[in-house]
């Protein structure tokens, strides 16, 4: 099985390579369009902004690219908020594959921002999470968020519920970090490799 791991020159790149090295995978970290296509699987992870990251993806040409793939694809916390329509962070637009729009969380009195810690997954509906229960808990680190819509395949409340996972056709996303998130998030990634 081939899988590519989009390289946009962003974050947190290296332990989602070493996580699915650890499933007995050999992953190719690429921004080529041919070797993204081909690919049997892609996983794009990130970390940090979202202006940021769409630049860079302009740059490489991958905002074209990506939403033309047709393959299982995985976006993993800023991955995931990309596939959106636009983000609240820096006002930006984002690749446009799931109709949610990024927002901020608004701190309380005791909920910090970002949200950051362990949190239990909740209303899970996607073969993404077979195996696993709502008593099980992965790792997020964001402040920003996609609220709960007809994509949403799991939740997560900070206070409020969110969306801790999306789905539209080929196209996954999961806020959380899978490869931060232990037995729970070995069981995500090991299970997006058998969709």
């Amino acid at each position: 099985m081939e899988i590519a791991v989009v390289d946009y020159k962003g974050g947190n790149v290296q332990s989602v390579l070493f996580a699915l090295e650890r499933l007995g995978a050999v992953p190719t970290l690429t921004c080529d369009p041919e070797v993204l296509n081909k690919a049997d699987k892609v996983l794009f992870p990130g970390e940090g902004e979202a202006a940021s990251a769409m630049a860079a993806l302009r740059e490489a040409g991958l905002d074209q690219v990506l939403p033309s793939l047709r393959q299982p694809f995985l976006g993993i916390c800023l991955g995931m908020q990309l596939l959106g329509q636009h983000s609240e962070e820096n006002d930006t637009t984002l690749l446009g594959l799931l109709p949610f729009h990024v927002r901020r969380f608004v701190p309380d009195a005791q909920h910090k921002v970002p949200h950051m810690g362990w949190n239990n997954l909740q209303a899970l509906q996607s073969p993404l999470f077979a195996g696993l229960t709502e008593q099980d808990h992965v790792y997020f680190v964001h402040s920003y968020y996609a609220p709960v819509g007809e994509y949403t395949i799991a939740q997560a409340a900070h206070p409020a519920p969110f969306s801790a996972a999306v789905q539209h056709a080929n196209f996954y996303g999961v806020q959380f970090h899978t490869e931060k998130s232990g037995a729970v998030g070995t069981r995500i990634l090991s299970n997006f490799l058998e969709l």
